[in-house]
């Protein structure tokens, strides 16, 4: 494909603030029966009877969250939308509406916000989720996203932190570790760029690790799952800092211990190729690795039939007393008190 050297760059300022707002929600579409009213009014109205809702907010902040370098604006817009989809699936509810607010500095034309809601108008008809509102506002410097993603659920599904007991079993969706080295793979090739920009980066060996960085998903389908399985989780978390940041938040606020089994860490092989490419160690960017959106959650240990040998599971360790602290068991067997090393936003 030839690169257009001249694009398009429109002014936000022809537009006006309530002018940009009109051009870029124009392609949101209704579809959710609570929404009785979203964009348009002073507030967004919402309708969800007997059930309960649930509402989680996030902040991705170039420089901070995002590389605008290698991550397209398409991509963020989805990534923006699933990161917070993930925090309403972690509480075993349905994500049903969210708002979107965005502030911007002079550097971004209309063109480029056209490009950044056209990743999040694609993630909420994927994720059959309803834009309600947000705002939209100027940034001294680069570009700011907040969305706050609202859900549904009956007050017997609602999954918490604080329910894990001493026998329980620990599970995790899917793979882990992926998303890491997959911003390690893209970080690399910036930096080639950076020295000699004929130097086009071939992400090929990495297609599924820079996915997992770039479009996450956010695992809506374990609900129905579970359900189907008749199996509540007794707590829930979504992996977004990384498996031993979440392991020791359940244990925390369940008041419990855990041992975690190194020999159970499902890892896809393109991920375990790369560690050994980069000479970095698997299972401590496994474990400490974030941005998977993956869902840890523990069950009772009487449910180990229903989800044995289920593919979209693995049973990775199991809870304790509190008093026997939190652990990696290694594959040679011994324990390794385990440290909440994963992304922390406010760490220096």
């Amino acid at each position: 494909m030839i690169e257009d050297k001249n694009p398009q760059r429109t002014s936000i300022s022809q537009l006006g603030e309530f002018g940009l707002i009109d051009h870029l929600t124009r392609n949101f579409d209704v579809t959710q029966e609570s929404t009785l009213k979203s964009i348009g009014d002073d507030a967004a109205v919402l309708d969800f009877k007997d059930k309960k809702a649930v509402v989680s907010t996030d902040l991705l902040i170039e420089g901070v969250h995002f590389d605008l370098a290698y991550m397209p604006l398409k991509h963020l817009g989805y990534k923006a939308v699933v990161v917070n989809i993930s925090d309403i699936c972690a509480m075993n509810a349905k994500p049903t509406q969210i708002t979107v607010s965005v502030a911007v500095s002079n550097r971004f034309p209309l063109e480029a916000l056209e490009e950044l809601f056209e990743g999040i108008t694609h993630a909420a008809k994927e994720y059959k989720v309803d834009v309600i509102g947000g705002d939209t506002t100027s940034s001294q410097k680069g570009l700011i996203i907040s969305i706050t993603a609202i859900g549904e659920a009956d007050e017997n599904e609602i999954t918490y932190r604080n329910g894990a007991k001493q026998t329980d079993l620990l599970v995790v969706t899917g793979d882990i570790g992926a998303a890491y080295m997959g911003l390690q793979v893209l970080e690399r090739e910036k930096q080639v760029f950076q020295v000699n920009p004929n130097n086009q980066p071939d992400l090929d060996p990495y297609t599924y690790l820079v996915e997992r960085q770039l479009k996450p998903e956010a695992r809506k389908d374990v609900r129905t799952l579970l359900h189907a399985l008749e199996i509540k989780p007794t707590s829930m978390i979504d992996i977004s800092d990384g498996l031993s940041s979440e392991i020791i938040h359940l244990c925390k606020q369940s008041k419990v211990g855990c041992n975690l089994y190194e020999d159970k860490l499902p890892l896809d092989p393109q991920f375990i190729s790369t560690c050994e490419e980069f000479n970095i160690d698997s299972t401590t960017v496994a474990i400490n690795g974030g941005e998977d959106y993956e869902l840890l959650f523990t069950i009772d240990i009487n449910d180990f039939d229903k989800i044995k040998g289920n593919p979209n599971f693995s049973i990775i360790g199991h809870m304790a007393d509190e008093s026997e602290g939190v652990h990696l068991v290694t594959r040679a067997n011994t324990k390794i008190a385990l440290k909440a090393r994963g992304w922390d936003a406010l760490s220096e």
